[in-house]
């Protein structure tokens, strides 16, 4: 039921927004040159997926966690992006083609070792992962490795219609303040 949710809920969301992710793109043009970010992520079953967002931080900035990233990586239009989450709304696609939810653990990055540890210990690529849940609408973020695997499973566990449309409700009303950024 939820995976026909996704499907529905991404595919209504990508023609609504398409206008704004339009001026968005062009926006992030005359910001970085580059304003779509593709990055390898963890998905279900530890399967590689590549995540699709709106690039927030310069050019040839460090492939790493955001909470590991300098806070002058990021571009003014990003710090709007990112406070807005309008830099996930290309997610959607991830979501449509079933490689994510819209609610579920946030993918990490292969090189989170700590992260990608305590996940395995929790089970939590046995789900899909999401653009938000539980830990997003909580500010927990991958600076907490042990804390976002016990969030994300406890999240898993109390996973209910009501719980994912809580989730999304909380992230779309402001709930949660995005990656954080290093120093």
């Amino acid at each position: 039921m939820i995976r026909v949710l996704d499907f529905l809920f991404a595919l209504i969301g990508l023609v609504v927004a398409m206008p704004i992710m339009v001026i968005l793109f062009l926006i992030g043009l005359f910001d970085t040159g580059s304003p779509i970010f593709f990055q390898q992520r963890v998905g279900r079953n530890k399967k590689p997926f590549t995540l699709v967002k709106f690039r927030t931080m310069k050019l040839n900035t460090e492939s790493v966690a955001s909470h590991l990233a300098s806070s002058t990586s990021v571009t003014s239009f990003g710090q709007f992006l990112r406070k807005t989450k309008l830099d996930e709304l290309p997610q959607l696609w991830n979501v449509l083609k079933g490689e994510m939810s819209l609610v579920g653990p946030r993918p990490g990055l292969f090189n989170q070792e700590e992260l990608t540890k305590a996940r395995e210990a929790k089970s939590i690529y046995d789900v899909r992962p999401g653009i938000t849940g539980l830990a997003q609408v909580s500010e927990i973020d991958m600076s907490t490795p042990k804390l976002l695997a016990d969030t994300d499973r406890e999240m898993i566990d109390s996973m209910s219609l009501s719980n994912y449309f809580k989730y999304i409700l909380m992230t779309v009303t402001g709930s949660g303040s995005g990656d954080r950024v290093g120093k």
